[in-house]
């Protein structure tokens, strides 16, 4: 792995830190972070991660911040944000991590997170 993906696995994984069962993994190859094997989220490239997103979700996100987040042609239509993991802030990434760890997480696991707050 290289020192960039490295890096940006810490700060991932910094960000998912107190989601049950979060675990390192890949995805088509790339860094990724699972739950319970769902990937949740993933490096794309030395600038930007992709995330679970809802559709209507990641098209306001977009909108109202482009500026951290887009997509390309491959991401139109599926429930899959980029974020620039270089321009996002702490607390947003940490938001964008838990809302796509509950899409991904068993509803008896996303229970729990909601019950610890």
């Amino acid at each position: 792995m290289s020192d960039a993906f490295a890096r940006i696995l810490t700060i991932l994984k910094a960000a998912a830190d107190g989601l049950p069962e979060v675990e390192e993994g890949s995805h088509y190859g790339m860094p990724a972070l699972r739950v319970r094997k769902k990937m949740f989220c993933s490096i794309k490239d030395a600038e930007t991660v992709v995330v679970r997103c809802p559709l209507e979700e990641k098209e306001l996100l977009m909108e109202a911040a482009p500026e951290l987040y887009f997509e390309t042609d491959h991401y139109k239509g599926w429930p899959s944000l980029l974020v620039r993991i270089g321009k996002v802030p702490p607390d947003e990434l940490r938001l964008r991590l838990r809302r796509a760890y509950t899409m991904q997480a068993p509803k008896s696991l996303a229970k729990t997170l909601d019950i610890r707050g």
